[in-house]
């Protein structure tokens, strides 16, 4: 009996529908409810690799679904599928014509599959998620209040007294979540242990990042976006910059970059020595959160504390 053909299937996710479209032709649109979500479980059924797009939270339960009936999901970055469908001529933009470039996608990439988190780490990442959204809100009105007009700073001030309340809660409810996981407590004293890393770093990590560990150190400076990217082309030869990877894991990174780079010995003497050759701050800076990443990689990898004399391989 010959083989069954691949059938790679592209899922778009909307707030009210699911586009679906196979690899051999057939396309469907489903509600996006319980009835639909198990059509689409019985049309994935047999599938080589189902690919749907990143929403912002809104392709979850469809993805676990699928995950959870045995059938290979690849959740992937918006960006990375239009660049695809520009480069195949598709400039068209619906619902339909993105399931139909998600399942090519997902056929000529073949993007890889990875577990998805579970509810626990889904419910940490909305925690870190919401804190970060409160220090930006708190930000900003603190801006405000450096400028406010006499008839609207009564207003700021009690905004910016309920964010703080909110901030303050939502950092002991991450604490919480944290401590109450043995696993997680035992990765947090872990990350912790190097001198930079503190709580928002680690828990960023622990919630976000649940590679960390699995792969090398240049997998996992390109997966956060700290490895520098070539810009040469012929005989020019540009700035080496980072791009892509997840922007709340780097600007965690940062913040505990620049900590590292006062407190940690090591980092310091990395910083100094680099900015000594004539590197630009900000570019030494960008070099000790690769660094910093590196070895937290490494760390927990060999299940391996900070130790200040032991070098930590990549």
């Amino acid at each position: 009996m010959p083989p069954m053909p691949a059938l790679y299937i592209g899922v778009d996710v909307s707030l009210d529908t699911l586009d679906v479209h196979c690899s051999d032709g057939r396309a469907a649109r489903l509600p996006h409810d319980d009835e639909g979500l198990a059509d689409l479980r019985a049309l994935c059924e047999g599938a080589t690799l189902v690919a749907l797009e990143a929403t912002g939270g809104m392709e979850r339960q469809a993805a676990g679904d699928l995950a959870a009936a045995g059938v290979p999901v690849a959740v992937v970055n918006p960006r990375q599928v239009r660049d695809f469908a520009r480069a195949t001529g598709r400039l068209a933009k619906t619902d339909a014509i993105d399931a139909a470039v998600l399942a090519l996608f997902a056929e000529r990439v073949r993007p890889e599959v990875r577990p998805l988190p579970d509810a626990e780490q889904r419910a940490l990442a909305a925690l870190v998620a919401r804190r970060r959204q409160l220090s930006d809100m708190l930000v900003a009105e603190r801006h405000r209040l450096r400028t406010a007009d006499d008839a609207v700073r009564g207003s700021v001030e009690a905004v910016i007294a309920f964010l703080e309340g909110q901030h303050a809660d939502a950092e002991r409810a991450l604490a919480e979540a944290v401590q109450a996981s043995a696993v997680w407590r035992e990765r947090d004293d872990l990350l912790r242990s190097i001198p930079g890393v503190g709580p928002v770093l680690s828990a960023t990590l622990i919630a976000e990042v649940p590679e960390l560990g699995r792969l090398s150190g240049k997998q996992i400076a390109a997966l956060i976006g700290v490895a520098p990217l070539a810009r040469d082309s012929g005989r020019l030869r540009g700035r080496r910059s980072v791009c892509g990877g997840r922007a709340p894991v780097r600007k965690a990174l940062y913040m505990a970059a620049v900590s590292a780079s006062r407190f940690n010995p090591v980092l310091r003497s990395f910083y100094e020595g680099l900015v000594a050759r004539g590197k630009a701050k900000k570019v030494a800076l960008v070099a000790v959160m690769r660094k910093l990443l590196v070895m937290l990689n490494a760390m927990v990898r060999d299940g391996r504390r900070w130790q200040e004399k032991v070098t930590l391989a990549a």
